[in-house]
């Protein structure tokens, strides 16, 4: 079994055993990933790159977007929304005139979020417990 198929593996068990507050931060790295590949892309050029990158970050936010529970949020998911919404309208304007500064300005957007859901799982995930 090859390196890259054996990572594949890892990362689908992973997937499948998460709990809905690491699957939040999953994705948030994931986004983190992408949106640097578009900024790089955009930075050396790479047209087809930078669109699959863009288009995987639309992907993702779309999918945070409408995982979001307004009853239970409240305030939190309206401002997550509207942030969610923003990251969306950057980067369909990106489709048309590519700035990797700006994009570089999404990228720690969803890195501090990241940090942020990151830490919030941790207090939410019980303690391992030890043996006796």
């Amino acid at each position: 079994m090859s390196y890259a198929s054996q990572a594949a593996s890892y990362r689908e068990i992973e997937l499948l055993s998460a709990g809905p507050e690491r699957l939040v931060v999953i994705c948030f790295e994931q986004l983190v990933v992408q949106l640097t590949r578009a900024r790089l892309a955009i930075e050396q050029g790479d047209t087809r790159l930078r669109v699959a990158a863009m288009t995987k970050s639309r992907a993702i936010i779309a999918e945070l977007l409408a995982t979001l529970d307004f009853e239970r949020g409240g305030r939190i998911a309206v401002d997550l929304a509207a942030l969610y919404r923003f990251a969306l309208s950057e980067l369909a304007e990106q489709a048309l005139v590519p700035d990797a500064k700006r994009v570089a300005a999404l990228v720690q957007i969803a890195a501090d979020l990241r940090d942020g859901f990151a830490g919030a799982a941790q207090q939410v995930q019980p303690p391992l417990k030890r043996p006796a």
